[in-house]
């Protein structure tokens, strides 16, 4: 497409975006995102269609496709002006007495397979031929269009709250105005220039830090010489953004392409009343079950092993609008105790932290200087920290109440979140008083998905089970 021909809507990606969009140089750095949404009966395909054609005009990402940027510009969405909705919705039927098994299955493989980078990056596959005339539907979305919570919002153009809800009003499909060529001209001989003078400057920074980060001893000496708010900033970047050792785990040592999902519920009333009593939150039990279930997994195989590192994303967003990106990529260490009580609190104590690192606020300036680099660098230098990381978690909110898609009761939505170099990805969405999970393993890292699942599941009921402990009264305190 040429510079006449883009429209007066274009949208440059943030940084943030395109590290994304780069790091897929490595497709074991892919970003892509899915959910396996399951029906009491098959969505009605004409409704469906018009519904994802008129989301396609309110939130315009899914109608552009990614341009690459010019020189060091960010790349940027621009309407596929050959965009086509059939190539996004698709229908398959599953062959007679397939299970929810082969749902699973078939989603591991529609969330894994590429897009095709020349079109919109999201893709809906509806499925039917499950037992009693249910059916299911994978919703595929590359992360550089939204973020999870962006997703929800995304999704009300296409949700209903009632079976036969009415159709929306209709909207503008006229073509976009064109845009203005010399701004963008001027734009990129700017940037190119800044970038020029620059990018020497990115590559001594780059090795300044790695060099501070493999001596100990000089990297304290630096931040003991520094005045103590830039030192805890200091502190805070290397934390997050520094570990040079590998992932914990002895056992989940291998990493591949290949992936399963095992998906279950736990009732989202029980986990906020035992996460109120053990004085923290809906995140800390969800964490503390993670790494309760690791850790029991560890322990079944006479592995011990006393922490291990997790990523998980910090929402940003501050707006209500659908699509886009506002999070920031975290790391902790959590700790593997058997003991469920003390996990929560260590948990709790641990995420208080990881939340307010200074860090936080400097990812959209790291992932700038980032875009300064070479691209292959970059993405070595990424393959190398999440290496560092054991497992990934994520929590999504979503409805209280039913939702409907093209006339079919949604009765699970159970989230596939990127493993991205990591063992396995624990994400999940509350939906109508129920935390739907979906665990997505790397089958290399973990050699039985389902016992993982199974010591999950056992750690959020064992957390579930604690009371509140009791006071002693005084008089047995003081020993009379």
């Amino acid at each position: 497409m040429g510079d006449d021909e883009r429209t007066a809507t274009t949208e440059r990606m943030t940084d943030v975006e395109a590290l994304m969009w780069h790091l897929e140089a490595d497709p074991y750095l892919s970003s892509t995102f899915a959910n396996l949404t399951t029906f009491d009966r098959s969505p009605d395909p004409d409704r469906l269609r018009r519904r994802l054609w008129r989301a396609s005009r309110v939130v315009p990402r899914l109608r552009r496709r990614v341009v690459g940027g010019i020189g060091p510009l960010a790349p940027s969405w621009e309407d596929d002006p050959d965009f086509d909705i059939d190539h996004h919705l698709r229908h398959v039927t599953l062959p007679p007495g397939s299970t929810d098994a082969d749902v699973r299955r078939l989603a591991t493989d529609l969330a894994a397979a590429p897009f095709d980078r020349s079109r919109p990056l999201w893709e809906f596959t509806v499925i039917d031929g499950l037992p009693d005339g249910r059916a299911a539907m994978v919703q595929k979305m590359h992360h550089t269009i939204t973020d999870g919570e962006g997703g929800i919002r995304m999704s009300v153009e296409f949700i209903d709250v009632e079976r036969d809800a009415p159709e929306p009003p209709p909207v503008d499909d006229g073509p976009p105005p064109l845009a203005s060529r010399g701004r963008i001209a001027t734009t990129v001989d700017v940037v190119t220039d800044v970038a020029r003078r620059n990018r020497d400057t990115a590559w001594r920074l780059a090795d300044s830090a790695l060099d501070l980060l493999r001596d100990p001893a000089h990297l304290a000496a630096v931040l003991s010489g520094l005045p103590a708010d830039t030192a805890a900033t200091a502190r805070s970047l290397v934390r997050q953004l520094g570990v040079v050792d590998s992932h914990r785990s002895p056992l989940w040592t291998e990493r591949s392409l290949d992936r399963q999902l095992e998906t279950f519920q736990v009732p989202l009333a029980d986990v906020k009343e035992a996460a109120a009593r053990l004085g923290g939150s809906v995140n800390d039990l969800f964490v503390a079950a993670a790494s309760g279930g690791a850790g029991a997994y560890h322990r079944a195989r006479g592995v011990g092993v006393d922490e291990l590192r997790m990523s998980m994303p910090v929402s940003t967003r501050t707006d209500r609008a659908p699509g886009g990106n506002a999070f920031t990529p975290t790391r902790v260490l959590v700790p593997m105790l058997s003991d469920p009580r003390q996990r929560f609190a260590a948990t709790h104590e641990r995420l208080a932290v990881t939340k307010t690192e200074r860090a936080l606020g400097f990812t959209a300036s790291l992932a700038g200087l980032l875009q300064l680099l070479p691209h292959q660098l970059v993405v070595r230098l990424a393959r190398q920290q999440v290496m560092t990381v054991d497992f990934a978690t994520s929590n999504v909110r979503a409805a209280p109440f039913d939702l409907f898609i093209a006339g079919a009761f949604m009765d699970g939505n159970y989230p596939l979140g990127p493993v991205a170099g990591t063992a396995w990805n624990l994400t999940t969405m509350s939906y109508r008083g129920q935390l739907d999970l979906g665990l997505h393993v790397d089958t290399a890292a973990v050699a039985e998905p389902e016992a993982l699942a199974r010591d999950i599941q056992d750690a959020f009921a064992e957390l579930i089970a604690l009371e509140r402990p009791r006071r002693r009264s005084r008089r047995s305190s003081s020993g009379r």
